[in-house]
C-alpha cells in the first residue's frame, strides 16, 4: 500500500469510508483509482444493483439492466459489453476498468443450480442448498424476520457474519 494515503486527511477520510461503507457511491476517477489500490472489486457479472450504483455516472435503471441481463444468462466479457448492454459509448465507462473484473463463470459446471430467493424461502428450503444446514438456515429465517428482509450479498453477510468464502459458494444458490 502506498505510504501517502495516511498523510492526507482527505484521502485518509475516504480510504475509511471505502473499507467501512459497502454502500458508498464513488464520486470520480480518483476515488476509483484508491478504491482500487485498497482491493475493491466488482464483478460485473455477478454484480448486485448495490454494487453497480457504487460506480459513478450508473442510474439505478442502468444498474438494474445490468442486473437483469446477467440473471437472464448475458455474460459480461469486457467494459465493452457494459456499454453496449447500456446503450452508451465505451469510453464513458472506461475510468470503470480499473474497479471492474469480468470472470468467466461455467454454468455447466455448475450443474446449472436454481437459485433461490432468501427473502421469501423457509428453512426447509434453505436446508436444500449445498453450505447451509439446519441451524444457519433458522438463522438467516429469524434475522429477515427481525430485521427485514436482506438488500444484498454484503447486507447478508454483514448481518449473519458469514465467512468470505461461503459467501463466495452461495452465490450460485441465492438471489435476492
Amino acid at each position: 500500500m502506498n505510504n501517502w494515503l495516511p498523510l492526507n486527511p482527505r484521502l485518509q477520510k475516504l480510504r475509511s469510508r471505502l473499507l467501512n461503507d459497502p454502500y458508498y457511491r464513488l464520486q470520480s476517477g480518483e476515488e476509483i483509482a484508491i478504491a482500487s489500490q485498497l482491493g475493491i472489486r466488482i464483478d460485473a457479472n455477478q454484480a448486485t444493483v448495490d454494487d453497480w450504483l457504487r460506480l459513478p455516472g450508473l442510474s439505478i435503471h442502468q444498474a438494474r439492466s445490468l442486473v437483469e441481463l446477467s440473471r437472464i444468462g448475458v455474460k459480461f466479457y469486457c467494459i465493452e459489453d457494459i456499454a453496449a448492454a447500456l446503450s452508451i459509448p465505451a469510453p464513458r465507462l472506461e475510468p470503470l476498468k480499473r474497479i471492474l473484473d469480468f470472470s468467466y463463470y461455467d454454468d455447466e459446471g455448475l450443474g446449472n443450480p436454481t437459485q433461490i430467493n432468501i427473502n421469501t424461502a423457509t428453512v426447509e428450503n434453505l436446508v436444500k442448498i449445498p453450505f447451509i444446514n439446519a441451524s444457519l438456515a433458522e438463522a438467516i429465517v429469524e434475522n429477515r424476520l427481525s430485521a427485514g428482509h436482506y438488500r444484498s450479498f454484503v447486507d447478508f453477510q454483514q448481518r449473519l457474519n458469514i465467512s468470505g468464502e461461503a459467501i463466495g459458494q452461495l452465490t450460485y444458490y441465492i438471489r435476492f
